[in-house]
């Protein structure tokens, strides 16, 4: 007398894993940007990226030059300011406290206006000119 046993297949587990990410270079273009402007509205926020040459403090306009223009979801934005929140703690944990400034009250924009623009080393500078 044979005994048959229950064919049994492989089970899947409970838990789905993440699917690998491969990141094609093919296309990518580096840009250096020491200014940006993020503007944005319910649908999009843009985030607007470029280079000041010059940093006199005396200048009464500055000249960006806009080099990309990124569009995204509010949605993406939210984790694009998680990633970056936590990559500056890492960084300051590591290297000690980076030390900005936030505002200018000469250049401070209206209240009114939702757009911000920042420079790297240093606080808002107005949007004209760019």
């Amino acid at each position: 007398m044979t005994v048959k046993k229950p064919n049994r297949r492989p089970t899947a587990p409970l838990v789905q894993s993440q699917p690998t990410v491969v990141w094609d270079e093919e296309n990518v273009h580096n840009a250096y940007a020491n200014v940006f402007n993020v503007a944005g509205s319910q649908e999009e926020f843009v985030l607007s990226l470029g280079m000041n040459p010059s940093w006199s403090s005396g200048q009464k306009e500055l000249k960006v030059q806009l080099t990309n223009r990124i569009m995204m979801s509010p949605f993406t934005a939210k984790r694009l300011a998680k990633l970056l929140n936590g990559v500056v703690q890492k960084f300051e944990s590591r290297y000690g406290t980076l030390q900005i400034e936030t505002t200018r009250q000469d250049t401070a924009p209206s209240p009114k206006n939702e757009s911000q623009d920042s420079r790297a080393t240093s606080g808002r500078v107005s949007k004209t000119g760019g």
